[in-house]
């Protein structure tokens, strides 16, 4: 348990077979744990922290990992054989999204970040049908330390160019997917080394031949192609047949709600929309520029939804935006020091101010009037990608103004400049809420133009 932020985590050890590999390594296995530390995605076991220990005659790496509380697709695989026969083809889909979009994401990172150790056993579930990776071991230091390659069980999901290729690429971790797709569409490769001897090409291609999805055979066979420069990327393989669906727009809704700026979960659940709209309430509104008439949709012609269970699922990353590019390339970058005190918005003082690196990956803001005053006074709760808090508070004055406000907010300091905007609309979505003489705190409807 983490007493600072109160959550289960997991200690992990990586022993290196020599000091001197360690030595010669070391700048370059801190500069992998750096970069592995600041992965932020739905669908990859976060690291929180790690060391080294360069004491003991076999120097190790500590780190500090989120939990995964359901165990390993292994287990999970062999639980479910003892019921059922096949998996139904709905959730190995759902899985192979989710693993997929992990891996697209390292494999766009500057520079690609190779898996290096996937196999069922470093792959995790959790009970709401959530999968992420684990135990990520790039190129760096998977030589000098013990994986799956030392172990017969597992060699079957080691690419044919280990060993003989001077440089790994991303389809060696597409060939190990592949054979984690097969076990997951099979519950099992017959043998699977349990009982001590290597699986063999001809049982893996037995155990590809017993599906019955031809497209499902299809995406396995181009995963496990020899040559790697005949692999998909991870990219292609999302929009291939068997598991690319276009995204419905109760998904895309929900992805669009939970990055809006002041979103907040305990703000948006059922019984709140049910306060905030009657059922006669127009939700959304179709307009035509030419002058037809228009369609509007009232609350009560919307089927019932489970919100708060949607967009936790979205926000977990049980439904990643497969079909999209992404806006850019997850960059390792330097991060200052986070102080979690509670700071002042604005400063009398004209000298210069350090620029914010950090990210916000989420925020609150909140207006109250102070008591036995006719003032307000605005509190924005901040929390950085470093998981660290920044409490800011100030006194609103007539002539201020989102735009004002969140320029200050950049000018000393406080916010990233990119997140400027994000920040605006955060205020000014407050503002709107707030109970301030001239400004309005009703909702538009949103409102689709068509042509």
């Amino acid at each position: 348990m983490d007493t600072e932020e109160g959550v289960e985590v997991v200690w992990n050890e990586v022993k290196f077979s020599e000091r001197k590999n360690f030595k010669a390594k070391e700048e370059k296995i801190r500069e992998v744990f750096d970069s592995l530390a600041q992965l932020e995605h739905p669908n990859i076991v976060k690291i929180h922290k790690y060391w080294m220990d360069k004491d003991s005659e076999k120097p190790r790496v500590i780190f500090i990992t989120e939990y995964m509380s359901s165990g390993s697709l292994k287990q999970f695989l062999k639980k479910t054989k003892r019921n059922v026969i096949k998996l139904p083809l709905q959730a190995w889909k759902r899985w192979c999204n989710q693993i997929l979009s992990a891996l697209s994401y390292l494999h766009s990172c500057l520079p690609p970040i190779l898996h290096g150790n996937m196999t069922c056993d470093t792959i995790f579930i959790q009970h709401n049908g959530l999968v992420k990776i684990g135990s990520v071991a790039p190129d760096a230091i998977n030589h000098h330390v013990k994986t799956f390659r030392e172990n017969i069980k597992n060699v079957h999901f080691v690419a044919p160019e280990y060993g003989t290729a001077s440089v790994v690429t991303p389809a060696a971790d597409i060939y190990s997917f592949g054979m984690c797709a097969l076990e997951m569409a099979a519950l099992e490769i017959p043998g699977n080394g349990d009982s001590g001897t290597q699986i063999t090409e001809e049982v893996i291609n037995k155990t590809i031949e017993s599906l019955e999805n031809v497209q499902q055979k299809d995406f396995i066979r181009k995963c496990l192609r020899k040559n790697p420069l005949e692999r998909p990327t991870a990219r292609e393989l999302l929009f291939h047949p068997v598991i690319f669906e276009v995204h419905s727009l109760q998904v895309l809704a929900a992805h669009v709600v939970i990055k809006t700026a002041s979103y907040h979960p305990d703000q948006l659940t059922d019984e709140a929309v049910l306060l905030r709209y009657s059922q006669a309430d127009i939700i959304a509104e179709i307009t035509h520029r030419d002058g037809r008439l228009g369609v509007q949709l009232h609350k009560n012609e919307v089927p019932k939804l489970e919100l708060e269970k949607l967009l936790e699922d979205v926000r977990n990353g049980i439904y990643p935006l497969t079909a999209f590019v992404m806006s850019h390339q997850p960059i390792v970058r330097p991060r200052a020091s986070s102080p979690e005190v509670s700071e002042s918005v604005k400063s009398a003082s004209p000298e210069p101010f350090d620029a914010e690196t950090r990210r916000i990956i989420n925020m609150m803001c909140n207006i109250k009037q102070q008591d036995e005053s006719q003032n307000f006074v605005m509190t924005l709760l901040l929390r950085m990608d470093d998981k660290m808090n920044r409490q800011l508070t100030c006194e609103l004055s007539i002539k201020d103004t989102p735009s004002v406000l969140a320029t200050e907010l950049v000018h000393y300091g406080f916010i990233n400049k990119d997140d400027r905007n994000m920040v605006e609309v955060l205020i000014q979505d407050t503002l709107s809420r707030s109970h301030i003489p001239g400004i309005s705190n009703q909702a538009p409807p949103i409102s689709i133009g068509a042509t």
